[in-house]
């Protein structure tokens, strides 16, 4: 059996809304992850909308780490550049280890969509604990090229490794 076919089929997964506005009937990003994720046969144990704010996005991550059942958080919002956009900033403090790559290729795919505004994400990726965190921007079109392009085509081989 290759390498790269030995993975986990079903995933247990998290949702996180990084918003100060959105609600759960406005969060169009969100239901768009639980969608892909769902399809492809993963499971979503938890959505939730919190606040830009570092201590809510930290206590969820906290609330990651003691749970048995969930391997990989998917948080969307707050990766922009303003001062109002805390996640980046605050995921990138509590990762473990930044999976480089993962923002790296996402800034390409989003270059050959809509140019130098690609360099304006922070879209990144890392471990904590033995989770793995994502933090996409807020916009469908973002979370639908995170999701098709490298977050599921990878997700079960990079579980199982972890």
């Amino acid at each position: 059996m290759s390498h790269y076919l030995q993975c986990l089929e079903s995933i247990t997964c998290w949702i996180i809304t990084v918003s100060d506005t959105r609600t759960e009937s406005t969060d169009t990003s969100g239901k768009l992850i639980r969608e892909q994720l769902e399809s492809a046969g993963h499971r979503v144990t938890l959505y939730r909308i919190i606040k830009n704010d570092p201590a809510q996005i930290t206590e969820m991550v906290e609330q990651l780490k003691s749970d048995r059942d969930a391997h990989v958080a998917i948080f969307h919002g707050g990766t922009g550049i303003s001062r109002k956009d805390q996640t980046a900033r605050t995921l990138k403090k509590l990762y473990d280890e930044e999976l480089d790559g993962f923002g790296e290729l996402f800034r390409v795919l989003s270059y050959h969509e809509i140019g130098p505004y690609a360099l304006l994400s922070r879209a990144s990726a890392g471990i904590i604990g033995k989770k793995l965190v994502f933090s996409l921007p807020g916009s469908e079109h973002a979370v639908r090229l995170a999701l098709e392009k490298l977050i599921l085509p990878v997700l079960g081989h990079a579980v199982e490794q972890l």
